[in-house]
C-alpha cells in the first residue's frame, strides 16, 4: 500500500510539471524553471535571470486557445524585454487549480511582479495572497480579479464594450427579438459586456421596440457550447430573431452556425477583431467587432509592472470596485470595427495585412 501511495503521488507530481510545460506560452530566460520542491526562490531566480539588475516579471494567462491571447503574450513579452525587463509566460488552458499551480511556480522563481488574466474572477485571489505573502505585486490584466487587494487592473473599459455592441445592433435593427449570447459567468468581463449591453437595451425594452428573448452566459467562452445552446434555444421554441448580441468572436462563430440558412440576415456582434471575425464582416456574417489594441493594453500593462518592480507609485487614472475595494486602475477606450473601417481600424495600423483579410 505504501508503495502504491508513493508511486500515485510521483505520478501526480509528474503529470503536473508536464501540464505546465505543455502549457507554457514562453519564457525570456533561457534556463527552465527550477523543479525541485526544495529549491528556493533565491536559487530558481538566480538560475533563471541572465542579469539579476533586471526586473522580472511573470505573466500568467487563463489560455492561449484564441488568437487574441497569443497577441497579448507576445505583445507583452516584447514590451517588456524593449523596456529592460525580462519576462516568463505559463498559460493555464482554462484551469484554475493548474493557473494557482504556475502563480506559485513564477512566485518561487523569485518575479518581481505577477501580472495575471484570471481564469476565474474569484479563485484567483488566493493566487493575489500568495504573491503578497512573497512580497510580489499583482496586476489584473484585462479580466478583474475580484475579492481581492489587486495592486493595479490594467484593461478596456468594458462595460463600454457592451454599450458599443447593442449600439451596432440596435443601428442595424431597432425593433424585434434579439438574443445576447454571453461569455463566461465566471469572467468578471463577462458581466460587464452584459451590463453594458443592457444599458442600451433596457429603455428599447421598456418601450416595447425590443424583446430580449435569450439570455444566457456560455461557460468557458466555448464557441461549440454557444452553437449548441442557442440551437437549442431555437429547436425548443417557436420563436424567430431579428438579431444577436454575441459577447465575443468566438461566440459570434458559434451563432452564425446556429442561425444556419439565416446567417447574413440577422445581425450578430463579436469582439476582440479575430482574424476569421473581420473575415465574416467582409463576407457578410457577423456585423461588427470591438477592437481592443493588444499592443496598447501590453505597452501600459508593462510599463506599470516594470515602475512597480522599481519600487515606483503608480498614479490610477480610476478606480474599478471589485468586492475588496477600489482598484488602482488603467482603462483604455474600446473602437467598433464594421465593414466600412476595417481598412483604416486595423489594417493601416499594422494589426491585420490587406491579404490576410482579403486574400489578395
Amino acid at each position: 500500500m505504501k508503495i502504491l501511495v508513493k508511486t500515485v503521488f510521483w505520478i501526480s507530481i509528474f503529470m503536473l510539471f508536464v501540464i505546465t510545460a505543455a502549457c507554457s506560452g514562453g519564457d525570456s530566460s533561457t534556463n527552465s524553471a527550477d523543479s525541485s520542491e526544495g529549491g528556493t526562490a533565491e536559487a530558481a531566480d538566480q538560475k533563471l535571470r541572465s542579469n539579476q539588475e533586471d526586473p522580472y516579471v511573470g505573466f500568467a494567462l487563463d489560455t492561449l486557445r484564441e488568437d487574441r491571447w497569443y497577441r497579448d503574450k507576445d505583445a507583452f513579452e516584447a514590451a517588456v524585454q524593449e523596456q529592460g525587463g525580462q519576462v516568463k509566460t505559463l498559460a493555464a488552458n482554462g484551469n484554475q487549480d493548474i493557473q494557482i499551480q504556475q502563480a506559485r511556480l513564477l512566485i518561487n522563481e523569485g518575479v518581481d511582479v505577477l501580472v495575471v488574466v484570471p481564469t476565474e474572477a474569484e479563485g484567483a485571489s488566493e493566487i493575489v495572497s500568495m504573491a503578497h505573502d512573497a512580497g510580489v505585486k499583482v496586476i489584473s490584466y484585462d479580466r478583474l480579479i475580484r475579492g481581492a487587494d489587486v495592486d493595479h487592473y490594467v484593461s478596456f473599459d468594458n462595460e463600454k464594450v457592451g454599450e458599443l455592441q447593442a449600439e451596432a445592433i440596435l443601428n442595424q435593427t431597432g425593433e424585434g427579438n434579439v438574443a445576447y449570447v454571453g461569455g463566461a459567468e465566471s469572467d468578471n468581463n463577462a458581466v460587464l459586456f452584459r451590463e453594458g449591453a443592457m444599458n442600451v437595451l433596457n429603455s428599447r425594452m421598456e418601450s416595447g421596440d425590443i424583446n430580449l428573448v435569450y439570455d444566457s452566459y456560455t461557460e468557458g467562452w466555448d464557441p461549440e457550447t454557444a452553437r449548441e445552446d442557442l440551437s437549442s434555444f431555437l429547436n425548443s421554441n417557436d420563436v424567430s430573431l431579428d438579431a444577436v448580441i454575441a459577447a465575443n468572436d468566438g461566440t459570434a462563430g458559434g451563432v452564425i452556425e446556429a442561425l444556419g440558412n439565416q446567417a447574413g440576415d440577422i445581425p450578430v456582434s463579436g469582439q476582440d477583431a479575430e482574424l476569421e471575425a473581420i473575415r465574416r464582416i467582409v463576407e457578410g456574417t457577423q456585423t461588427m467587432t470591438v477592437y481592443k489594441s493588444m499592443e496598447d493594453l501590453a505597452g501600459r500593462a508593462a510599463g506599470i509592472a516594470l515602475n512597480m518592480a522599481a519600487g515606483e507609485d503608480i498614479p490610477a487614472e480610476t478606480t474599478v470596485e471589485n468586492g475588496q475595494g477600489g482598484i488602482p486602475s488603467t482603462l483604455l477606450e474600446p473602437v467598433t470595427v464594421t465593414e466600412e473601417n476595417i481598412d483604416e481600424t486595423l489594417i493601416e495600423s499594422g494589426y491585420l495585412t490587406e491579404e490576410e483579410v482579403y486574400g489578395n
